[in-house]
């Protein structure tokens, strides 16, 4: 299973980890192993934690909350307390160590600082008046994206799933409708 970053911001990437909330959800994380995986694979965060019972579930937490959270900015909605309650103490945990060397930067800590970081990301782009939420166009997928495209004219999360998704299902549909040409 391969996990996709393409919301634009790991916050809103692990909310990301179910997917289809409104119909058949998936829930991509459904072990401790998972969001190990996860979380090696995020650019963003430490490449090396372990997930034992109590922050796996804590994690899982957090990713609802901040589903939760970032639908309601979407929507114009007041935040959930709850919610936000969830999110603030996660983001108040220890951060990843960083360093810095010839080959880039490196960033070290347990699941918690790991979380911590997602947490603070996520407190980031929900305060950032200026920043474009949006829910994926395609019927099905509800991932919440950051939009930085010109002129916020960006409908799907990514292009790889759900543009293609989209764009093939036009097509088809144009050349069912399209008349039938008869060879003679």
């Amino acid at each position: 299973m391969e996990f996709a970053f393409v919301s634009g911001n790991p916050a809103l990437d692990l909310a990301a980890t179910v997917e289809a909330r409104r119909d058949e959800a998936a829930d991509l994380l459904g072990t401790p192993s998972d969001l190990e995986r996860w979380v090696a694979a995020c650019d963003e965060l430490p490449d090396e934690v372990t997930a034992d019972t109590a922050t796996f579930e804590a994690a899982l937490a957090l990713r609802e909350a901040l589903y939760r959270l970032a639908l309601d900015r979407v929507l114009g909605t007041p935040f959930d307390r709850d919610c936000l309650a969830i999110v603030n103490a996660a983001a108040a945990g220890p951060v990843p160590a960083m360093e810095l060397s010839d080959t880039g930067l490196r960033l070290s800590g347990n699941l918690r600082a790991a979380l911590s970081q997602v947490a603070r990301r996520g407190i980031a782009v929900l305060a950032d008046p200026g920043a474009r939420l949006k829910e994926c166009g395609r019927a099905g997928c509800t991932r919440i994206y950051l939009d930085r495209s010109r002129g916020a004219r960006r409908t799907w999360c990514g292009m790889d799933e759900c543009g293609n998704r989209v764009k093939a299902a036009a097509y088809r549909a144009r050349r069912r409708a399209a008349p039938q040409s008869t060879v003679e």
